[in-house]
């Protein structure tokens, strides 16, 4: 996931090939996002390094192999947190983990653009809560959380499961201590939702779907930073890994395009969840 930043150097006519080297080179494939969001990220570490332009930087690249790795971290910045955007758990918590739980045999969930994990662990965390619910934390067995992400860096971190207090702020006190226990100066994950979730490497711009793989796919605030053209490939790409009778969770101020428009049904329009029916 990806955050705007301050301070454009100014444009020059170096950025597009700039650009275009990046995404030939590395893992990020900037030329698909918006122009001002990559602008901003490249020039915290133009900034950095003292490089005045885009292509006194480009050079800099070729001759300092440690800068690829600095500015994908600059390109990839991840803020995220537990149960961010409280409204939007809320909302699945009641109305679309207990249709899932009572539906679905095997119920399988995507993360897509996980970052460091919160998500992918809050999500598997609401489906945790409802069979504790029910008397039925035996059957949890039955859910499967992946979280995916590009950057090797935040999987790393969402494998270790150890987190900040900083990461819990929207997180109900009521769960905190049983879900997230105390663990010196950080908090970590129990083991009954670690066990349900895993994490993998995936470019969800590159790498195809896997169609109808899912029964529940939150792609938060990822699709806002991208150009209109790959906003709506995408969207068509989580459209396709929906299973029938699906869920599909948007951030705040992302729209859903194309087919998916056409296709899926809101569950509640404000939170951005929608229903890709059976």
């Amino acid at each position: 996931m990806i955050i705007e930043m301050q301070n454009d150097p100014g444009a020059d006519d170096g950025f597009r090939d700039l650009a275009e080297k990046i995404t030939r080179e590395s893992e990020f494939r900037c030329t698909n996002y918006k122009d001002g969001c990559v602008r901003r990220r490249i020039a915290v570490r133009m900034r950095a390094r003292g490089a005045a332009t885009y292509a006194q930087y480009g050079d800099l690249l070729d001759n300092d192999s440690s800068e690829y790795e600095r500015l994908m971290d600059a390109l990839t910045v991840n803020v995220t947190r537990f149960f961010r955007n409280p409204n939007a758990f809320a909302v699945a918590a009641e109305r679309v983990i207990p249709e899932l739980w009572h539906r679905v045999p095997r119920i399988t969930v995507w993360s897509a653009g996980s970052a460091s994990g919160e998500e992918a662990y809050s999500l598997a965390a609401l489906f945790h809560e409802h069979a504790r619910s029910i008397g039925a934390l035996g059957r949890l067995g039955r859910v499967s959380v992946l979280g995916s992400d590009i950057d090797r860096g935040s999987l790393d971190a969402a494998n270790r499961a150890t987190y900040l207090p900083a990461s819990f702020t929207d997180t109900a006190p009521e769960i905190l201590d049983e879900l997230f226990p105390r663990m010196g100066d950080r908090r970590t994950v129990i083991p009954a939702i670690r066990a349900i979730t895993r994490f993998e490497r995936r470019d969800i711009l590159r790498d195809p779907p896997v169609p109808a793989a899912f029964d529940l796919v939150a792609c938060r605030n990822v699709v806002i930073y991208l150009d209109r053209a790959t906003q709506e490939a995408l969207v068509d790409s989580l459209f396709d890994s929906l299973r029938p009778g699906g869920y599909l969770i948007m951030g705040h101020v992302e729209t859903i395009f194309g087919r998916a428009r056409r296709n899926l049904g809101p569950v509640d329009i404000r939170e951005r969840i929608y229903h890709k029916p059976l």
